[in-house]
């Protein structure tokens, strides 16, 4: 086994325990450590980070335990990654950005087998003619939606079916630069790249990532915006409170909000459609929703939740969803909600380009001076909706388990 010496100084500390982030605020995505003759032991396809775990022999004969994060469950199963791929006992070498705050943890650039073959982290694979992996630059599964029913037999929109944001990637595979991009935009940046002097660049897409309202702009001397809106005092001083060890909801394996879980992280989510309620299934968090068609008011005694009541109307061929009863939480990280929040979607499905858009708007005299507003796409999804697997670890005292 041999590493970079770079990091020699820091694996030194392995003895010290550390309370880890293990997202990229603690990985030093500019240094870079390799494991060779790595063991793989498992692997854990798990939100909202997966983990390769593996043994190293020291140079004294010791073994030491390490992990390695990657992406989502969702992005991996998309991106043509499975489990069986790594099998425990297999030999391989890691590279991969070192963690600044655990010595036996890492955020995984590439990983090379025995025989010959490689995934990179942000990497899209699919079976090769001779049984191999086979990376493509762009999407593993392209879904045929011709067959797909454009209305239900009453004339409404048909929306039923599983609906997925398209994906973003490092234009460089490994996640070593180029930033993020959609699939559909790599043959462009791949075009780009062959001509001499013009390394590929992306431009920090949104796709696949979090909600286009989340986006803060401060105009001159004005206020910070938050999808568009001013907080109140109490939503500013919630907002400079917020600590992201403690008060992000996704590291605790919760629900965020229906509007930021929708499409962050790439997940595939459901909507079963009849003539008087349609069912939304996350695939984050696995949150479900159900939106009654039935109804012209909310009722009296709704029990708070993170779904919150949701009742619906058509508007012509426009869905629009009404929802009350939520329980306080955060709608988009720092920005929290109360049990005050009210949230206006309206779905469009485009027939022809089968895409499906939302358009949101909400609602809190807590937190906002106005509505806090956004709108996001998602596509026929390209691999089946899957109840979320999620595992807290936000803030894992990983080095302490080295041996257990």
């Amino acid at each position: 086994m041999t590493r970079s010496i770079a990091l020699a100084a820091f694996l030194s500390m392995s003895a010290i325990p550390v309370a880890a982030h293990h997202g990229p605020g603690t990985f030093d995505l500019r240094g870079s450590v390799t494991f060779e003759g790595a063991t793989l032991t498992r692997v854990e396809f798990i939100n909202p980070h997966s983990w390769l775990y593996f043994d190293v022999v020291e140079e004294d004969g010791t073994v030491s335990n390490h992990r390695c994060e990657m992406r989502s469950a969702h992005t991996l199963r998309r991106s043509g990654w499975s489990t069986d791929l790594f099998p425990a006992g297999a030999e391989v070498t890691i590279e991969a950005s070192p963690d600044r705050a655990d010595p036996l943890s890492c955020y995984l650039n590439t990983i090379h087998f025995a025989d010959g073959g490689h995934m990179d982290r942000y990497g899209q694979y699919v079976t090769g003619p001779a049984g191999g992996l086979r990376e493509v630059r762009g999407q593993v599964v392209v879904p045929d939606v011709q067959q797909r029913p454009r209305r239900m037999p009453g004339g409404a929109p048909y929306l039923g079916g599983d609906w997925a944001p398209e994906q973003v990637v490092m234009a460089n595979p490994r996640g070593t630069g180029g930033g993020l991009v959609p699939l559909s935009r790599l043959e462009e940046i791949d075009a780009v790249a062959e001509q001499p002097g013009q390394p590929a660049r992306g431009r920090g897409a949104r796709g696949g990532g979090a909600p286009g309202g989340r986006g803060r702009g401060r105009g001159a001397g004005g206020p910070r915006l938050y999808g568009g809106t001013a907080l109140t005092p109490r939503g500013e001083q919630a907002v400079a409170a917020f600590d992201a060890r403690a008060d992000n909801p996704r590291f605790r394996c919760e629900t965020t909000s229906i509007l930021f879980d929708w499409t962050f992280d790439g997940p595939v989510n459901r909507i079963i459609q009849s003539n008087d309620t349609i069912v939304i299934r996350y695939g984050q968090m696995s949150l479900e929703r159900v939106v009654h068609l039935d109804m012209a008011a909310h009722p009296a005694d709704i029990e708070p939740s993170r779904a919150g009541h949701s009742i619906g109307r058509w508007e012509g061929d426009v869905l629009v969803v009404d929802t009350v009863g939520f329980a306080p939480g955060v709608l988009n990280a720092p920005v929290p909600n109360s049990n005050r929040l009210h949230v206006v979607e309206r779905f469009t499905l485009d027939m022809d380009a089968m895409q499906l858009t939302r358009e949101y708007a909400a609602e809190d005299p807590v937190y906002l001076e106005g509505q806090y507003t956004g709108s996001d796409t998602v596509q026929v999804a390209d691999f089946p909706y899957t109840a979320d697997t999620c595992k807290e670890q936000g803030f894992t005292e990983y080095t302490p388990q080295a041996g257990e």
